[in-house]
């Protein structure tokens, strides 16, 4: 048994959480789109061909936000192939995935079930293939009233009213050297700028996110987001990052593994460092805020740059991944990371939603499944309202090759005012020893009541959620929690990920 000690007060704030912040990425890209959200032979598809078993776990997992239409999909993207009859929308090849594209879900099937969900949109443009021109007539199509060439063609396409979209990714990745028409810092700075202006010239109220180098181990981080960001500055509203976490072949334990929260940590803050610099420099009170629009755990379905397969066949299986308890405790505690940076953090996408490295699978004609990094993200996304509050940590750790002394216990608090109630997330990264944990709630209005103890333990850290038995790695009740006053005990077993709401109770 290990202790540790967790205390936050309500005077000690980050900053409000925004709720976008529990958004995912559907991308067309193997079978995201097709059989994963759309299938309209599928025995529960609605009139529109969307999967209603896939728009039922969608809501379940409490995804606030959608970025569409990718990834590097945008990068070669005609949106006009996507509107309009269906029986006239061309078939194209997709050469970021070297698959064949039918058309036959576009922006308003997309927002239709966008909609359906209660989901924000964040749509991007192409400024691979295409350019500033393009992106604004996009944005005319999806959200001007009428009366323009582009918006009666949304109408004549039985949309009537726009689509209101208000945030916008400026390109995706445009530093890969996989990205359909690379760009360097300078171009595609520029690029962004004249863009950016013309699209907030159409509609005003508009967001948009310039794109942050493709990772923070890119050659190219920290001068490209430095350049790009001297260019569009005043345009953008946001940078994006993306991350993946992965095992390297030449360190793939557990420890190592986990230890790429803090790696994570440490991407948002140098990203802060640059971002601000450059205000700095241009003498800005303006802050850039950051966009983490693609996360998640991605290395045992990723076989080199691309996963080019013979034929150009339509919605293969790509990127496939399939989780385990392991890599549902990292996610949960890179939840927890995002949460302690809410002050920058204002938007990010778990990549992807369905099939495609997604929290959700389905069987094309078959079943839709939660796979292990499902859970996480749902109680996280559920339970986490209001303001957050710093967490300050007292625990034993172990030294990691890169990232150094790192404790074991990863923590966020999130207080809601109006409700009274409180929401703490807890990862216990020590392998083999359960954790008593004591934390010390300041301020929170009164003595403490247990409303809700969720952790998600299993034995077996490769275990799976599969088709055949797909509740095999779930959460199960927190037992044994004292609560005095303002303090709360528990133990959390080994390898576990926990939530625990409570909810003050004033004194009379």
């Amino acid at each position: 048994m290990i202790e540790a000690h967790l205390t936050v007060d309500r005077d000690f704030e980050i900053g409000p959480l925004d709720r976008r912040l529990f958004g995912v990425f559907v991308e067309h890209l193997g079978r995201c789109v097709y059989t994963g959200i759309y299938e309209p032979d599928h025995p529960t598809a609605d009139a529109d061909g969307f999967r209603q078993d896939v728009a039922g776990l969608t809501r379940e997992l409490g995804a606030t936000l959608v970025r569409y239409p990718g990834g590097n999909f945008m990068s070669g993207y005609d949106w006009e192939d996507g509107v309009g009859p269906h029986d006239q929308r061309p078939t194209r090849l997709d050469l970021a995935w070297f698959s064949t594209e039918t058309n036959q879900v576009g922006t308003n099937e997309f927002m239709s079930w966008c909609k359906q969900q209660g989901m924000e949109p964040m749509f991007g443009v192409n400024l691979g293939t295409r350019g500033a021109d393009e992106a604004r007539q996009y944005l005319e199509y999806c959200n001007h009233p009428g009366g323009t060439t582009r918006s009666e063609l949304r109408r004549s396409h039985g949309v009537d009213a726009p689509h209101a979209i208000k945030l916008w990714c400026l390109g995706n990745e445009m530093d890969g050297p996989w990205q359909i028409c690379r760009k360097t810092p300078d171009e595609y700075g520029r690029l962004a700028l004249e863009t950016g202006k013309l699209m907030k010239m159409v509609d005003a109220s508009i967001e948009l996110a310039a794109c942050g180098s493709s990772a923070y181990d890119m050659p190219s981080y920290g001068v490209w987001e430095d350049r790009v960001l001297e260019h569009c500055f005043e345009v953008v509203d946001y940078l994006s990052l993306h991350s993946y976490f992965v095992k390297p072949p030449n360190d793939p334990s557990t420890a190592s593994f986990f230890a790429q929260i803090e790696s994570n940590a440490r991407y948002i803050e140098a990203t802060v460092a640059v971002v601000d610099a450059v205000a700095a420099r241009r003498h800005s009170a303006k802050r850039i805020m950051l966009s983490f629009d693609e996360w998640n755990v991605w290395y045992r379905a990723r076989h080199g740059e691309h996963m080019k397969q013979e034929g150009w066949p339509q919605a293969p299986s790509l990127l496939e991944e399939v989780y385990n308890v392991e890599d549902a405790l990292l996610i949960g505690g890179m939840l927890t990371m995002m949460i302690n940076h809410a002050d920058r953090v204002k938007v990010a996408c778990l990549a992807q939603l369905v099939n495609v490295i997604g929290p959700i699978m389905t069987a094309p004609g078959g079943p839709a499944w939660r796979q292990t990094i499902f859970h996480p993200f749902a109680l996280t996304a559920r339970h986490a309202h209001g303001m957050v509050l710093r967490a300050v940590i007292r625990s034993p750790g172990w030294t990691d090759a890169k990232q150094g002394e790192l404790p074991y216990l990863c923590a966020s608090v999130v207080h809601e005012a109006a409700s009274g109630k409180t929401a703490i997330f807890l990862l216990n990264r020590n392998l083999e020893q359960e954790m008593a944990l004591t934390v010390n709630l300041r301020g929170l209005g009164g003595e403490q009541r247990l409303i809700e103890a969720q952790q998600l333990q299993h034995a077996d850290l490769q275990a799976c959620n599969t088709e055949a038995e797909p509740d095999k790695v779930r959460p199960a009740p927190l037992a044994g929690i004292v609560i005095e006053g303002e303090t709360l005990r528990v133990r959390l077993q080994a390898a576990s990920w926990n939530v625990i709401v409570t909810k003050a109770i004033a004194s009379s």
